[in-house]
């Protein structure tokens, strides 16, 4: 029996234009909705499955944004992966394995499917649920801490090559490389031009979020004076999403740079208690996906460690970087010193990994 108009019209009203997806796993969550992965579930409303769930992205027919969430973590794997070498995939996941459609978006989306209306809200009559909003990162707070964290694992030797070794002195007063203490960098304000960070000691840098920065205090690395893929436009391979499973160029929270002087500094008190919390986790675990590890250069793993107020970024084989919610908008790298290498190693081994 033919279909009616009036069912062609609803058809395509249900129809969901995809526009990107995400992991939502352990060991790959948009760390934005939180500092684990249960609490990133549980600001989506879901349960904390083991396996995890793929995060499909789109538009109804008549414009409104939609986040279906499926159980077939592979499939959006693979269409993750084919976006960003640039290839198409047809992301159409089985009903089967649809476990929710969420009305609204959890992250910022910056494309929108062609033929349709501009993304809005779902009529609230449609919407079977609270709708979803990504986070608030126009002031500092947890949210924008994060996404700075995941620019810097990201980013890793952009921000890196910000530190001179010899700005971390050593005990005895003297500069040394990588003997222990901090240099901080404090943001001042925010652009949005983009601009690639500047490497002379003292200038004023900017990162890809358009954070400007300049040097700051700092503390020892074993805590005592003396640790986002972006997700791409299924069609075209452009950055789709503001934040994403690994995080990205959204975060607008922080640069670093290094004082340099070679004298000694006082331990920073906030850095101290993250590292005493991070050596907590080896002891007893914490949530799943607070420490996870991934794939760096060479032999090296970047490690990512986040707790109430606090975000690490590290490798196993250099320094690490702390963000702080109450250091609004500061990084504070973190020389090796000779505990941080130990730290890093343990926090390694308990760390969630991708399968």
């Amino acid at each position: 029996m033919a279909g009616t108009d009036e069912d062609a019209v609803a058809a395509a009203d249900d129809a969901l234009y995809v526009l990107t997806a995400v992991l939502l796993t352990p060991a790959k969550f948009p760390s934005v909705l939180g500092d684990d992965y249960p609490e990133a579930c549980a600001a989506l409303g879901l349960a904390p499955l083991a396996d995890g769930y793929g995060l499909v992205i789109g538009q109804d027919g008549s414009g409104a944004r939609w986040t279906v969430v499926i159980d077939d973590v592979s499939l959006v794997a693979v269409a993750i992966a084919s976006w960003d070498c640039g290839m198409e995939y047809d992301l159409s996941p089985d009903e089967r394995t649809v476990v929710a459609a969420l009305p609204g978006w959890p992250l910022a989306v910056a494309v929108a499917a062609p033929g349709v209306p501009a993304p809005h809200d779902p009529d609230p009559e449609a919407a079977d649920g609270p709708l979803l909003a990504p986070p608030d990162t126009s002031t500092w707070g947890s949210a924008q801490r994060r996404l700075g964290a995941d620019e810097i694992a990201l980013q890793w030797a952009m921000w890196r090559e910000q530190i001179d070794d010899s700005a971390f002195p050593s005990p005895n007063g003297g500069s040394a490389g990588g003997d222990g203490t901090v240099s901080g960098a404090a943001v001042d304000g925010a652009s949005a031009d983009g601009a690639v960070p500047q490497t002379s000691e003292g200038a004023v840098l900017q990162t890809s979020g358009g954070a400007t920065s300049k040097a700051s205090e700092g503390a020892t690395a074993d805590g005592v004076t003396a640790d986002g893929d972006a997700s791409r436009d299924r069609t075209t391979g452009d950055e789709a999403t503001q934040d994403s499973a690994t995080g990205g160029s959204a975060a607008a929270g922080a640069t670093s740079g290094a004082a340099g002087n070679g004298t000694p500094r006082k331990g920073h008190s906030g850095v101290r208690r993250v590292l005493a919390e991070a050596r907590a986790y080896v002891d007893s675990p914490p949530p799943l996906g607070r420490v996870r590890s991934s794939f760096a250069s060479g032999d090296a793993r970047t490690l990512r460690a986040d707790g109430p107020g606090w975000s690490l970024v590290a490798r196993t084989d250099d320094i690490a970087f702390v963000l702080l919610d109450d250091e609004p908008g500061e990084v504070l790298p973190v020389g090796r010193g000779p505990e941080l290498p130990g730290l890093l190693e343990a926090l390694d081994k308990m760390a969630v990994r991708p399968s």
